[in-house]
């Protein structure tokens, strides 16, 4: 899916979103969207599911409904089929869906903390719901190392899991919760040696921590700043851009030197307001440390104060395979690509059209 034509169509599709029941989606937490997962052309995809997309799925090819007429696209789409570790429960009763998640088609995901410091309504990320989920009883608030070590085994064994993504919400101890990820590392590759790890966090206060992370067995990090616009992020991120941004640019160089190049990632979000020029400069900088930056289009999610306050929308398509396109030169001149990255988001690329565009 490389040639102009169809990435354009996936940027439209990841705005637009698809008429599409899948037996794998995700509902709240901490975004991108509501989405649901399918195989997109040979690609793993997380798009909406949407009553109002123009985008159906026919005989497991994209179509396209305008003006009562409907095309075939060309495009094979597969659901990905429901795990079979979803079956499954702890000793105490825990489900363990409820424990971690699936993602794209071979990639088991979990907030190992399912609370956030920063969630108070003037402080709060607009865009996050990570506590509606647990509110809704989706899942738990503190994921134990032993359980995602149980969970972590079962979804290997049975669903041919590859790699795994570990986020938490943010503490208020200096770590910003980066050593529970730690002990929650250790413990998956104790009981699956040699299975990839990406963690996610802040920048913690002492930058030793992520050499803790990496010693724990993490394989890659994950430090997301989501715009490197400050007046972006002062009115998307209240609570999170008090912390300056030079506080993530020493930690992404702290990152690159013990984790190495293209093993760190951070999300840029396309459609808070940030320009789109600024945006890839920011994003080619960030090539040039060795940064991978993880272009995602901003999606409006249920729950967040983006969708019940401001009723704000999602970007345009065009922008978002424009921004995509440039940055994706800047990746592919660096030699980095998200495939090359061990284990995260960015390895994944279900959220992104840049796996669309060969980065």
């Amino acid at each position: 899916m490389s040639c102009p034509d169809r990435v354009a169509t996936r940027a439209d599709v990841a705005i637009r979103g698809v008429r599409l029941a899948t037996p794998v989606r995700r509902t709240g937490g901490a975004g991108p969207s509501d989405d649901g997962h399918v195989v997109l052309d040979g690609f793993a995809s997380a798009i909406p599911r949407r009553a109002d997309s123009p985008y159906l799925v026919r005989d497991g090819r994209l179509l396209i409904e305008r003006m009562g007429s409907v095309t075939d696209l060309g495009i094979e789409v597969e659901p990905v089929r429901r795990p079979r570790f979803y079956d499954l429960e702890t000793a105490d009763g825990t489900n363990y869906e409820k424990i971690a998640k699936l993602h794209g088609k071979d990639v088991l995901a979990t907030t190992v903390v399912q609370t956030c410091s920063r969630y108070a309504p003037e402080n709060r990320c607009r865009f996050c719901a990570i506590e509606e989920s647990l509110n809704s009883g989706a899942t738990i608030a503190v994921k134990t190392p032993a359980m995602l070590a149980e969970v972590a085994e079962a979804a290997v064994r049975l669903d041919g899991v590859r790699h795994v993504v570990m986020t938490t919400g943010t503490s208020t101890a200096p770590d910003r919760g980066a050593r529970h990820l730690a002990r929650c590392v250790r413990a998956i590759v104790a009981a699956v040696p040699g299975l990839p790890v990406q963690v996610q966090c802040e920048p913690p206060a002492d930058l030793a921590t992520i050499t803790e992370l990496r010693e724990a067995g993490a394989s890659s990090i994950g430090i997301h700043v989501e715009s490197l616009d400050d007046g972006v992020r002062r009115r998307w991120m209240p609570g999170k851009s008090s912390g300056p941004l030079a506080e993530y640019w020493a930690a992404w160089t702290e990152a690159v030197r013990v984790f190495g190049r293209n093993q760190v990632s951070t999300y840029l979000l396309v459609g808070l307001g940030e320009d789109p020029d600024e945006l890839v400069a920011g994003a080619q900088r960030l090539v040039e440390l060795g940064v991978y930056p993880f272009v995602v289009p901003f999606r409006p999610l249920a729950g967040t104060l983006a969708v019940d306050e401001d009723g704000a929308a999602a970007p345009d398509p065009a922008v978002l395979a424009d921004v995509s396109r440039r940055v994706a030169e800047a990746l592919q001149a660096a030699g980095m690509r998200g495939s090359d990255q061990m284990a995260g988001c960015a390895a994944c690329g279900a959220c992104s059209v840049l796996q669309n565009l060969g980065a």
